[in-house]
This record gives structure tokens, sequence and C-alpha cells, in this order.
């Protein structure tokens, strides 16, 4: 079953073999495409809907690390591993349907075109370092530090910018916000509060508006890592 699509930061050609998917399946808010130490076996293309990709520690946190939407690719993929085991989490956020391509179909087309291969590998390993920025933010800032990073992030994916700020144009939660974070929902709502009375940001309508992007740089030092980076998506 095959769509000519454009997949977010992929050439056309990556994007045409990736779309021609085995088949496709209805995805509902709460389930999970995969989960940590299943056995890969296929990777998604979203059509629509939003993915939540992260990890669930022993204690059941969760720790949320990027949201994956329309036209993203979701899943990892070790080319000639066998039994090779996720890593992460799939968590399905809002209803939609997505593509399933089965991993032995995918590595059979991309073993026959090297620059695919090498773009490809390129891709899983930029999905790695966003991870692993992320993870670091919460090792170096703290629980605040996190926040802060997170709202940086979240306006460069989801950021528009109006004439009193950036708009974070997606509606989460205070929870939804926590699990970025690493933390509790009340440490959330007092840092989000602080912010408040500051005037740093304002929320409307479960939506967050930033306007003083530059104070929450300097509270966590940033260091203005490329974008491609710093995104949540």
């Amino acid at each position: 079953m095959s769509e000519n699509i454009q997949l977010k930061g992929m050439s056309k050609e990556l994007s045409s073999v990736l779309s021609a998917v085995d088949h496709r399946i209805p995805i509902k808010k709460n389930t999970f495409l995969f989960q940590q130490g299943e056995e890969v076996s296929e990777l998604y293309i979203i059509y629509s809907g939003k993915v939540q990709i992260g990890k669930i520690s022993p204690d059941g946190r969760e720790l949320t690390l990027r949201i994956c939407a329309k036209n993203n690719i979701v899943g990892e993929l070790a080319i000639e591993e066998e039994h090779a085991k996720y890593i992460l989490n799939a968590k399905v956020m809002e209803d939609g349907e997505v593509g399933v391509i089965k991993k032995q179909t995918l590595e059979e087309k991309l073993l026959t075109d090297s620059k695919l291969t090498m773009e490809f590998l390129r891709i899983m390993n930029l999905n790695y370092r966003r991870d692993q920025t992320k993870f670091r933010d919460l090792v170096l800032h703290g629980k605040k530090g996190a926040l802060y990073s997170t709202l940086i992030r979240l306006t460069n994916s989801y950021g528009i910018k109006k004439t009193d700020g950036i708009l974070i144009n997606i509606n989460l939660t205070n929870q939804e916000l926590a699990n970025f974070c690493g933390t509790s929902r009340e440490s959330v709502n007092r840092l989000l509060n602080e912010l408040r009375r500051n005037e740093i940001i304002k929320i409307e309508k479960g939506k967050i508006t930033i306007f003083n992007l530059d104070y929450l740089k300097e509270e966590i030092n940033c260091e203005n890592c490329p974008i491609i980076l710093c995104t949540i998506d």
C-alpha cells in the first residue's frame, strides 16, 4: 500500500521507500505501538494522531522525550541485528492512523541502496542525539531547568510568533509537561505559576505563550544548540 508523501526531514527518495507500507492500522489514545524490551519488528509512519516517545521507570514514572505527529516516522531499527529490542516506548496520545513498515521489508529495500541506507542511519542517529540532549538537560539543570528546556524545545517545534510573544500551539496538561521533566505535576504547577507571576509566560485555554524566551535560555545557560537537536518532535 503506497502513498506519495514527504516524510519530515527526509529526501524524496527515502520518503518513497518508507511510504511503501505493508498495511495501515488505527491507533487509540493510551495504547502502545511498542514498549521497551519488546523485539523490534516494525516501524510506523504517522498519518494522523500523535505518539509520545519515552520511557517508564521501574516505579511507574513516565519520562517523555518526543512527541511525533503527522509525517513523522516512529520506531527503532538496527539493520542486520537480529532480535534487537526497543529501548523506548511509543504511547498514543491522540487517536489516529499509522502505516506499518515491516523490519524485513525495509532492510531488503535499504540494503540495495547504500546512499539511502546512510541517510536512514543518519536520521536514526539524529533521533538518538535529540534524546541524549534531553537526558543531559535533566541531569545538569534539575526540575526547574528541565521545564525551561522543555518550553524552549516546544517553541522550536510548535511555536507561532505573535505580537506579544511566541504561542506554543499544542495543548499539554501540566501532567504531560511534568512527564517531559521527570518530575511531579505539583512541581510543574509551582514553576509555571512563578513564571506567570514574573510575566515570563501566560496560559490561556491550555496553551502557553512565552513573552521572554531569552530569560528561559539565560536561566539554563543555553548553549544555543542547532534547532534540529532542540525540538520535541
